[in-house]
């Protein structure tokens, strides 16, 4: 397997600061694999998608989310649920940087999903997100899945994941995201099997 360099963005679908979900990604900068980065975006300035502002000039803070978006090799996106869905702050966010659709840089990025939430653990969200990615051709990791139930008793309360079951899992799936990135790159565009059993 090539040992060739792979940048990683990460972004949450929560503005909180104590967000567990943004803690999700500093525990994934912790252990990277050789040769990976990570880099963690906040969306908070990325305003609401108005056709009226896009035509009149897209926002700098758009034009700075997609062109991260654009240098990165690799998409690492974590999400909270709300009301069984996705968060607006994310949806909103994934609506800009598919604008225009001929020129996105989402489209073809690969990508990992994870979240942390309560009894369901984000599934359902998770599932809206892989509906909402597909749409906008993200090519997106199907295995492992990471989804962190009962979050209260695995973070502390500054939002740092502290269970150790949980943060191995968080790695795995870096280590999985940076397989699928150069196996795209090379044009093979399957998981190996013993990263697709991991879970």
């Amino acid at each position: 397997m090539s040992t060739s360099s792979i940048h990683i963005l990460g972004f949450a679908g929560s503005l909180r600061r104590a967000s567990v979900n943004r803690g999700l990604l500093r525990a994934a900068s912790e252990k990277l694999p050789a040769n990976v980065t990570l880099e963690i975006y906040d969306l908070s300035d990325i305003p609401l998608y108005n056709g009226d502002v896009e035509a009149s000039g897209t926002p700098d803070s758009v034009q700075d989310f997609k062109q991260r978006i654009a240098a990165a090799d690799a998409l690492l996106i974590a999400t909270p649920e709300y009301n069984y869905s996705i968060p607006g702050v994310l949806k909103n966010a994934i609506d800009w940087a598919s604008r225009p659709p001929a020129s996105s840089p989402l489209s073809g990025k690969p990508a990992a999903i994870l979240g942390a939430g309560g009894g369901y653990g984000t599934v359902r969200a998770q599932t809206h997100l892989r509906n909402v990615l597909a749409a906008v051709n993200v090519q997106v990791l199907t295995r492992p899945e990471v989804l962190i139930q009962n979050a209260r008793d695995k973070f502390n309360a500054d939002g740092n994941l502290l269970d150790a079951e949980s943060r191995q899992r968080v790695w795995d799936l870096i280590d999985a995201l940076a397989v699928w990135t150069r196996r795209l790159r090379t044009g093979e565009g399957t998981l190996i099997p013993a990263i697709a059993e991991k879970n």
